[in-house]
């Protein structure tokens, strides 16, 4: 059973950056696409970004294009996401989770490991 453990969020005002990091349990990672979601109150799931194994494959959402960047870290088993000009729409809990078997995807449903999220507050 893979573990995923993110940290790195906090309470920031509009325009200032914050760097999340998602440390998994297990050497298997090494093969999962990761991908970072998120989730405000009251609203659904979104899709943030997501990386494949050899960092081949980077896909953006729309809301966080030219803003976030994903990398990863085989050797740390570490995935990251770097947030910057953070808006208060960016306020939402943000999850990593892993996908085994995909070169790449932006579907939740075939994530097969999610943390418990970090939150995130963009104040204006």
């Amino acid at each position: 059973q893979v573990q995923l453990v993110e940290s790195g969020g906090g309470s920031v005002q509009a325009g200032k950056s914050l760097r999340l990091s998602c440390v998994a349990s297990d050497r298997t990672f090494s093969r999962s696409v990761m991908g970072w979601f998120r989730q405000a109150p009251g609203e659904e799931r979104e899709f943030v970004a997501s990386i494949n194994w050899n960092n081949a494959a980077i896909v953006y959402g729309d809301s966080v294009k030219g803003r976030f960047i994903i990398s990863r870290d085989n050797a740390k088993n570490s995935v990251y996401l770097q947030m910057n000009s953070l808006k208060p729409e960016d306020t939402a809990v943000y999850h990593c989770a892993a996908a085994r078997g995909y070169y790449s995807t932006q579907d939740a449903n075939v994530y097969d490991y999610w943390g418990q999220g970090t939150q995130v507050t963009v104040s204006s």
